[in-house]
């Protein structure tokens, strides 16, 4: 594990010469981590999994598995001029194609014309951008308005951390989901959803799966993030039944099949996990069973992009990819007509209607337990000021990249904005220190300290490294 110090001095990456490099660079992240595998995507298909942008420290939301600074809701929006030079430092580091989270806190607390303006300067760069939301305030309206300046991807986080009044269950929470995947039909967006998994919800995962399997129409990934205490929340480090083995056989359950979650691996083994399946008349088939299949394609085809938001465009850039490669047509053809023998009858009952569902099992690490060889190897970053860095090294040492002082405009004109007064001025200043945020806006830990309430577990809001 890391130590304080190491995790005290780890730094975002410095900015490339030229994006064009950082696939080489990944790749040889992958070699020395021991990750490198015939089914690693990273530095074969990308150099980087997703790029978190936060706009906002601000939530709607009192999570009790947080990853939020106990100072976030005293911290101002980052100016515009801010976010556009983290985009443009995005693209600098790995080039078009990257998926750009747009995250917070939650994004949409930022004004409607900003959030839009700010997808749009994405995909204005060539990259993806995905709105990561809890959804209260992501209504048709402006989800409509995302899709129009470029939005691919919308991800909903819904979960029984989120203490949601009227919902006594994560399966009462499917009500919920259903809501939001009406809101995004027939948009061109990709809908995907987020689930904290914790001993609250771990039984009830199974027929969460279950849900997204009959919303499979709608429903592109799902994924499943086992809890790890990474900033103000007050649950603690995760139980030890809860693992990336016991959530992927509740997904297993859910689906109804084994499914190949080793086929294709996103970084470190011990981070992530990936399965890929198609669904017709309901009933769910594994798409990664044949394994050296899967890597000679992914292989073949790691230099195309594939367009999310047209399916049948996916599927003839697949198609192009492999067709020059006889040998691997034919195997590919004996796989593919195998498969629609097995799935003859729920084709003919669904009339030929087959979706696309992914599964995703993400294993984030505690703040104060960072493993170093993990970080060297993670798929997802954070862009900070000075560059992006590990999504887990970031939740670590969160107040460090949140608090500082940002720079604005150019060398003839610069000026130091102050993340806690939202004010620019012409001289430098220190990192300013937390303030007392009261009890009407403390949240996570300290709220609960407010109210008087004994939290096992719980640490000071003076985060330790």
């Amino acid at each position: 594990m890391m130590t304080p110090l190491e995790i005290e001095a780890g730094q975002p990456a410095p900015r490339p010469v030229d994006h064009r490099a950082s696939l080489a660079v990944a790749r040889e992240s992958m070699r020395i981590t021991g990750q490198w595998t015939p089914g690693q995507v990273m530095g074969r298909r990308w150099p980087i999994g997703c790029v978190a942008l936060e706009i906002t420290q601000r939530c709607n939301l009192d999570c009790t598995a947080c990853y939020l600074s106990e100072n976030a809701e005293a911290v101002r929006d980052l100016p515009l001029e801010e976010v556009y030079r983290r985009i443009d430092m995005i693209f600098d580091h790995y080039g078009p194609h990257t998926d750009v989270q747009v995250t917070g806190g939650d994004p949409t607390l930022r004004r409607h014309d900003e959030l839009v303006a700010i997808v749009r300067r994405i995909r204005t760069r060539g990259m993806r951008p995905t709105l990561f939301t809890n959804g209260i305030r992501a209504r048709r309206e402006l989800l409509s308005d995302l899709v129009d300046a470029g939005l691919v991807d919308v991800a909903f986080h819904v979960d029984m951390t989120q203490q949601r009044k009227g919902y006594a269950s994560e399966i009462a929470l499917n009500t919920l989901r259903q809501e939001y995947i009406e809101r995004a039909r027939d948009l061109r967006l990709s809908v995907m959803f987020n689930t904290t998994v914790f001993d609250g919800n771990v039984e009830d995962i199974a027929e969460v799966v279950a849900f997204f399997v009959r919303n499979s129409d709608s429903v592109r990934l799902a994924s499943f993030q086992l809890l790890a205490d990474t900033g103000r929340g007050v649950l603690g480090s995760r139980p030890s039944q809860i693992t990336i083995a016991s959530v992927k056989r509740q997904i297993e359950h859910g689906a109804g099949t084994s499914l190949s979650f080793d086929t294709v691996q996103a970084g470190h083994a011990h981070c992530n996990r990936y399965a890929m399946t198609l669904v017709t008349n309901g009933r769910v088939h594994d798409m990664l069973d044949d394994k050296e299949l899967v890597h000679a394609v992914l292989e073949r085809t790691a230099h195309l992009q594939f367009d999310r938001q047209n399916r049948w465009a996916a599927v003839m850039t697949l198609a192009r990819g492999v067709f020059t490669r006889p040998r691997l047509v034919l195997r590919g053809a004996a796989w593919l007509i195998n498969k629609l023998w097995r799935a003859k009858n729920d084709l003919l009952r669904s009339r030929g209607r087959v979706d696309k569902l992914s599964f995703f099992v993400h294993n984030f690490m505690d703040a104060c337990s960072l493993d170093k060889e993990r970080i060297d190897a993670c798929v997802f970053t954070t862009a900070t000021s000075d560059g992006p860095i590990s999504m887990c090294l970031h939740n670590a040492k969160r107040d460090a990249f949140v608090l500082q002082p940002v720079k604005l405009g150019t060398a003839q004109a610069v000026r130091f904005w102050n993340p806690l007064s939202g004010k620019a001025t012409p001289e430098p200043f220190q990192t300013p220190q937390p303030i007392d945020l009261g009890r009407k806006i403390a949240k996570g830990r300290l709220g609960r300290t407010f109210a008087g309430l004994v939290v096992p577990g719980a640490r000071s809001h003076r985060r330790k490294q």
